[in-house]
């Protein structure tokens, strides 16, 4: 094997992290920059596309200089997936802000879409897709319009934004696409009719293509040299690379902002209130998209996000991991229940009008109470999704990443959701995942399966309850769902 470093590049939805990987995808190094997500008002979300920007280029600078001599061999990026924006196609000028996947904005032109139209692209009329953002910029930003009358707009992904001011690289890969509801399900390439129904045009979105390859060149100033980029793809998808799960009937969690549970299918299906996506597309011998592999996925759309409101926006702990810490301190909710739609309630209810709710509070109830009850919503909203999975095919155990899965409250409390053994993967299998498939891109791995071959097999936390309790406890919580979402 080659000495050389894989770089992984995860533009996340409150961080960038780059990371730089063996030929063996053991760690070398890591920079971390955060990124401020802004609230202008009730369901809006936004970020500054130039601050993202400028982090990935400060955080790459960073593990490049720990890496002294050593050569780059190939990066991969992930991003955020379904947040989008608008810029200018001559001078790279951001035109809006990023419209963060949690925004609702555009709530009131989805009401005017007719659902049976989005049907092609497998996935429900929600705001969480992008089309109905892009569609916005388009209708109610003057920037946008004055582009679009000059022919210099450009509305796309975040990659697409990065690669194209990196790279002169105006593209996404198939994965992203699959999350836009613009493409159809099984299709290669932008869907005529899916466009029409949003208003949008081809011209003013990225070429789609592989998500691994020799894809482009990333270069910058600030970098003693320019780094092939060799895999692009939606941050989730790398996840799902980097925890190993990338055979039909394995499943990964990864516990962020939200958690986001993905498996793997033999095809384009579908299920109940579960999305059927592209998990990454190889090269075709022309460069074009080859060989697809698929996925289903459900998201869960507060976690970390619900711990930072409890923490900070109710005042309860001093931050998220004071919160969190609390937690482990109480063996139970004191009969506390909530609800964690505070950016909806995404898969399989599909509630996007859901808020949260906190019920059973008596005199008894003290802040760690309450932040056990958050982790136990957390730990059935992802039991939902996986219950649903269940039904196209039998799961052994789950895979789980992310930064939630460093606190042994929430496994503990996972494991007796689900009924399941969950295995505790890296913390940060979604950059991980990204320099991985980089490694594919760039020919260093052989194939996906065999790059995950290379993978730590992680630690077993198996489920104590009793499957009797855990049995009256999901149907509590299916009724405090049910009853809960309507409010």
């Amino acid at each position: 094997m080659s000495s050389a470093l894989l770089l992984g590049i995860d533009e996340g939805t409150t961080a960038v992290k780059a990371a730089l990987f063996d030929d063996e995808l053991e760690p070398v190094a890591e920079a971390r920059r955060p990124v401020q997500v802004s609230h202008p008002g009730p369901g809006l979300v936004e970020q500054d596309p130039e601050l993202i920007l400028e982090a990935v280029i400060d955080a790459v600078a960073d593990v490049l200089a720990q890496a002294g001599e050593r050569e780059v061999l190939a990066a991969g990026l992930d991003h955020q997936g379904e947040s989008v924006l608008a810029w200018d196609a001559e001078s790279g000028r951001a035109l809006t802000p990023v419209i963060v996947w949690q925004d609702k904005r555009h709530e009131p032109l989805l009401a005017k879409v007719d659902g049976h139209s989005v049907e092609r692209s497998g996935l429900p009329l929600d705001p969480y897709f992008s089309a109905g953002r892009l569609a916005w910029l388009l209708d109610h930003d003057e920037a946008v319009g004055r582009a679009r009358d000059a022919g210099s707009l450009r509305l796309g992904t975040v990659d697409a934004f990065l690669t194209d001011r990196l790279a002169g690289r105006f593209a996404t890969d198939l994965s992203t696409a699959s999350r836009t509801q613009l493409l159809a399900v099984g299709g290669h390439d932008w869907d005529e009719q899916l466009l029409a129904t949003f208003g949008l045009r081809r011209e003013w979105l990225p070429a789609v293509g592989p998500t691994f390859g020799p894809l482009a060149e990333l270069r910058c100033p600030r970098w003693p040299m320019p780094i092939p980029l060799a895999a692009q793809l939606v941050d989730q998808q790398a996840a799902l690379a980097g925890s190993g799960a990338v055979r039909p009937g394995e499943l990964k969690a990864t516990y962020g902002t939200g958690v986001f549970v993905l498996g793997r299918t033999a095809g384009p299906t579908g299920a109940r209130g579960l999305l059927p996506t592209v998990a990454w597309a190889a090269p075709s011998a022309n460069g074009a998209v080859g060989e697809v592999a698929h996925a289903l996925d459900g998201g869960v759309f507060a976690a970390g996000s619900l711990l930072d409101w409890l923490a900070s926006g109710l005042g309860l702990a001093t931050d998220a991991p004071a919160l969190a810490a609390a937690a482990g301190t109480v063996k139970d909710s004191a009969g506390v229940m909530i609800l964690p739609a505070i950016a909806g309630l995404g898969a399989p209810w599909w509630r996007p009008k859901a808020h949260g709710v906190i019920a059973g509070l008596s005199a008894a109830v003290n802040a760690a109470h309450i932040a056990r009850a958050a982790f136990e919503a957390i730990a059935w909203r992802v039991a939902d999704i996986v219950e649903t999975m269940s039904e196209i095919g039998p799961v052994g155990g789950v895979r789980v990443d992310g930064g939630l899965t460093n606190d042994e409250t929430l496994l503990r409390i996972q494991a007796d959701a689900l009924g399941l053994p969950i295995t505790v993967g890296r913390a940060d299998a979604t950059v991980l995942g990204a320099a991985m498939l980089a490694g594919v891109g760039a020919g260093l791995f052989t194939s996906v399966e065999a790059a995950a071959q290379r993978l730590p097999q992680g630690r077993v936390i198996s489920p104590l309850g009793d499957a009797g309790e855990r049995s009256r406890r999901r149907e509590l919580w299916r009724a405090f769902v049910r009853a809960s979402a309507e409010l």
